[in-house]
């Protein structure tokens, strides 16, 4: 019987091969295996969002029944949900950041939030003026003058410029003026009117107030309609929802004040959005696409400015809402919100330096 000598350097390579064939063919089979899975899983996404209204809940179960993604809903205040998809980095699970003000959509592209939504229905649906590459605005309202008119005529308050009056000292109120919603207005006087101008309006309207500022747009309203001040600003919806309450207070308090389109013989009242973009580190920026695409549909438009007493972004598309109806038309200031936006900033110094806290 012949011996052959055995090659072990050779065995060892050939068992080695083998065994990387095997696990590279079970691999395959695997992978094969779990993708649909994996896939069903992934057909999912994660909504950080400041709204917090049931109407949107409808919403997205209905962007679910079309499309078969789940959206997972994170809600928080704007800067939280800011803060947190700072701390949370490449880490983060969030797809789709909805914010309630373009002071903020301004602060988290700046943080570098946001990626370009890259979408033609986007920037089809949407005019230009309320929308940038990265966010764009969903709905809109108006930042208004509420007044007792017992107390203080319209025609003496037909413009902002009207409440650095001296005869309005001691009749006027406001929240913080570090708050988004006034440093957007604020934003919007820098860029029509400059620094200069603007500081000397908020000057005046300090010396003005009733008390320092404090609460928010509702306090206001509720403030002018106990007598505690005669002239306040508010952001339209505030107002649109106590018409829309049953609660006796509120009736009152609606009954009480009237609700002034500001600058109508100039550019037009001060419009503001909220809106929205796609997370820059965003799972799945697809389906995030699509969810804005939804949320400016003419089919979800309407319900979706329903939700807060906004108006639609979309031309075409009517707001449905009786309140709004009863307040009437208006003439919108058409500058568009990235630019107020980029004030913010500056806008922030001369409340600092006007003591407007």
């Amino acid at each position: 019987m012949t011996r052959h000598k055995v090659d072990h350097a050779s065995l060892r390579r050939s068992l080695l091969g083998g065994l990387t064939s095997l696990g590279l063919f079970a691999s395959l089979v695997f992978s094969s295996l779990i993708s649909p899975l994996a896939l069903a899983q992934a057909k999912e996404l994660t909504l950080y969002t400041a709204r917090h209204y049931s109407s949107d809940e409808a919403l997205h179960a209905a962007f679910t029944q079309q499309t078969g993604i789940k959206v997972n809903v994170i809600s928080a205040g704007d800067q939280p949900l800011i803060e947190r998809l700072k701390s949370e980095g490449p880490a983060s699970p969030a797809d789709v950041l909805l914010l309630a003000d373009a002071a903020r959509l301004w602060a988290a592209e700046q943080d570098g939030l946001f990626q370009p939504h890259g979408s033609q229905r986007l920037e089809a649906a949407i005019p230009a003026d309320l929308r940038t590459s990265s966010w764009v605005g969903l709905t809109t309202r108006a930042r208004v003058i509420v007044l007792d008119p017992k107390r203080v005529k319209a025609i003496n308050v037909k413009n902002y410029s009207d409440l650095a009056k001296p005869e309005m000292k001691g009749l006027v109120c406001t929240r913080s003026g570090s708050h988004p919603y006034m440093l957007s207005l604020f934003g919007s006087m820098l860029v029509a009117d400059g620094p200069a101008k603007t500081e000397q309006w908020m000057k005046s309207v300090v010396a003005n107030l009733a008390r320092p500022p404090k609460g928010g747009d509702t306090d206001q309203i509720r403030a002018v309609a106990s007598g505690e001040c005669a002239v306040a600003l508010s952001n339209s919806y505030y107002y649109a929802r106590l018409m829309r309450s049953n609660k006796p207070a509120d009736q009152e308090a609606v009954a009480k004040t009237q609700v002034i389109w500001p600058n109508q013989d100039k550019a037009g009242s001060h419009v503001n959005i909220s809106g929205g973009g796609i997370v820059k580190t965003a799972p799945n920026a697809a389906h995030a696409r699509r969810f804005l695409e939804f949320l400016a549909s003419k089919e979800t438009q309407a319900a979706f400015a329903e939700g807060n007493n906004e108006w639609p972004v979309v031309r075409g598309v009517a707001a449905n809402n009786p309140a709004l109806e009863k307040l009437g038309g208006f003439k919108a200031d058409p500058m568009p919100v990235a630019k107020f936006a980029a004030q913010q900033r500056l806008a922030q110094q001369l409340v600092d330096k006007t003591g407007w806290k």
